[in-house]
């Protein structure tokens, strides 16, 4: 039996928990795995939404990728710059080629900030370690006014985000005797504050009891920063102090510069099977993907389980039929230290429970817990 090259792309809550699976239930003489990652870093992104309200700073939220793996796993860091899907490999910046029977690609979203004229010198957010840092920084130094938050595109990741960042704002300001003197206003590209419908309904209620206004079909067209006022698609200009706005997301370039996915980077994958849609040995997890599901860890976390049974039943010779469903399990944080839960798939949206602290507290623990028991696949 030939030895199969089994390649991963990218070391994140995906890429990390499908090696760790692959190498559980093969023997290297079945399967030689090979986890590609570009800095050798692990990081647990839900991590940085705390940071802006003096949370644990960023280096609490980041372990050595090597630390999580299983030691038959090799791990190569370095940039992957192509994909051969027809010869089968991955070229390396130095020339490297990596080949594979099976590849992976667990890339991840790309922050695309540039795509919206001015938002580098005139908005906020926390979707990277360094922005949440100088949000942070931001939101010490504000004393009241107005406040807008939102999002420029879909889709992007960890969806219930900005949400929990405006609740939890919301509380802070309160704390701080500066609820009063600021306005908060969330903007929305679509026709409600959520792309899912019964959360949208759900948290709609709970923005208009706090006093929080919201924008709908507001789709970023440009920031001003000198006049500080931000303008849509549609027509709407607002006013602000202070501005978070989650900035446009697209696939990593690898895929584009491969020719693997769609305009915008994102990899063709099939909703159950997760295999690319023109290439079967080509698997797609996560934020990489094209799917009609939320690009989170969360969806990463059940799409990993899939793809390792399926790489394992094919080369133990006992094909397996297992297929994705669509499974999301996230918590949303609505502030007062309280949160509520997210569970749903493909045919099933969610119905939130009544924010509680139970909530809350499950998803703290989860937050301390998750390098034991995630990435290592116990759960």
């Amino acid at each position: 039996m030939t030895t199969k090259q089994i390649v991963v792309l990218g070391g994140g809550v995906g890429g990390t928990l499908v090696a760790n699976l692959l190498a559980g239930q093969l023997t290297r003489k079945q399967a030689q795995i090979t986890l590609i990652d570009r800095t050798g870093k692990h990081v647990y992104q839900p991590g940085w939404l705390y940071v802006p309200f003096g949370g644990p700073p960023p280096e609490r939220w980041e372990r050595s990728e090597r630390s999580l793996l299983r030691r038959s796993v090799d791990l190569i860091v370095g940039d992957a710059v192509r994909i051969e899907p027809n010869e089968r490999y991955v070229e390396m910046a130095d020339g490297t080629q990596i080949p594979f029977d099976y590849l992976i690609i667990a890339t991840g979203a790309r922050l695309e900030p540039s795509a919206v004229p001015g938002y580098t010198e005139g908005a906020h957010h926390f979707y990277s370690a360094e922005a949440a840092l100088r949000l942070h920084a931001a939101l010490r130094e504000f004393n009241g006014g107005k406040i807008v938050i939102g999002v420029a595109d879909i889709p992007y990741k960890c969806p219930p985000a900005p949400l929990e960042f405006t609740f939890m704002l919301e509380d802070e300001l309160r704390k701080r005797g500066l609820r009063e003197k600021t306005e908060i206003t969330y903007l929305s590209p679509i026709g409600r504050v959520f792309t899912i419908e019964s959360v949208a309904q759900f948290v709609t209620p709970m923005m208009e009891e706090r006093g929080i206004n919201y924008e709908l079909f507001f789709n970023t067209e440009q920031i001003d920063p000198v006049e500080r006022t931000i303008s849509s698609l549609e027509g709407t200009t607002l006013p602000y102090d202070l501005l978070v706005l989650v900035p446009p997301h697209r696939g990593a370039r690898i895929i584009s510069e491969s020719g693997l996915g769609d305009g915008q980077g994102w990899l063709p994958t099939n909703r159950e099977t997760l295999q690319h849609k023109q290439f079967p040995y080509i698997y797609g997890l996560g934020d990489a993907t094209d799917l009609p599901v939320s690009k989170s860890g969360a969806a990463a976390h059940f799409e990993a389980k899939v793809i390792a049974h399926r790489i394992i039943g094919e080369i133990k010779g006992k094909p397996s039929d297992e297929r994705y469903q669509g499974q999301v399990m996230c918590f949303l944080e609505t502030g007062y230290g309280q949160a509520t839960q997210l569970v749903f798939d493909y045919n099933h949206p969610p119905q939130p429970p009544k924010p509680s602290a139970y909530y809350h507290y499950e998803k703290a623990l989860l937050n301390r817990a998750y390098w034991h028991l995630v990435p290592t696949g116990i759960v």
